[in-house]
Formats: structure tokens, sequence, C-alpha cells
């Protein structure tokens, strides 16, 4: 009986330190007016995983959003937002870097709120 109370015991332990071993994960949508089309999504997807901390990162071209899941004691979502605006697109109250901006394709580039029209051949 007392090797069935100290197996619980352990087994409890061990769950309880499993438990706060978890690491603390945060979810954040953030506005990207400037995001125009699969390129875009595609760029702002590659770029941002390659972040330390990023956890899942989801661009929605159609809704002007980018849904990001991170790890909090690696990353903030200030640091993700500085991440897009320095590949050229505005995130929040973040603005796009200008040079950044400047890089990307000109069918990805985004004028006075409307979108630049694709080069003919």
């Amino acid at each position: 009986m007392k090797k069935v109370y100290l197996s619980l015991l352990c087994f409890f332990g061990l769950v309880a330190f499993g438990f706060t071993q978890q690491k603390s994960i945060a979810k954040a949508v953030i506005k990207t007016p400037t995001v125009q089309c699969e390129a875009c999504r595609d760029r702002i997807e590659r770029q941002l995983f390659k972040e330390d901390g990023m956890a899942t990162v989801k661009a929605d071209y159609r809704r002007h959003t980018v849904t990001v899941t991170y790890y909090k004691d690696r990353t903030n979502i200030e640091n993700i937002k500085t991440s897009l605006a320095n590949l050229g697109y505005d995130a929040d109250d973040v603005t796009a870097d200008e040079e950044a901006y400047k890089k990307l394709p000109k069918t990805c580039q985004h004028i006075a709120g409307q979108k630049v029209a694709p080069l003919a051949n």
C-alpha cells in the first residue's frame, strides 16, 4: 500500500511539474492595410516565421490582417509589428519603413489607398 501512495505522489508531482513547464503563448491580430496580394502574403508568412519566438503566422490579404501566435518569453507584439514595418508593410500603428517599401515589387506597393496597376508587357 505504501508503494501505491508513493507511486501516486510521484505521478502527480511529475504532472504538476509538466504543467508549470508549458510556455506561455499569445495570439494577436494585426491590421495590415497595405497587404495587397498573394505575393505579399507569402513574403510576410515566410519572413515573419523566421523571427525568434514565432509559433504560427497567417496573413490574409483579403481582410488585410496578419494573425500571429508567439511565445511571450521570446518576443512581443511590438517586435512583430516592427518586423512587419521593416518588410515594407504598415502594421496597426507602426508605419512601414520607407526604404523597405521601395524594395517591394511595384504590384505590391500601395499608393494613396489604391493598388498600383500591374505592369504591362
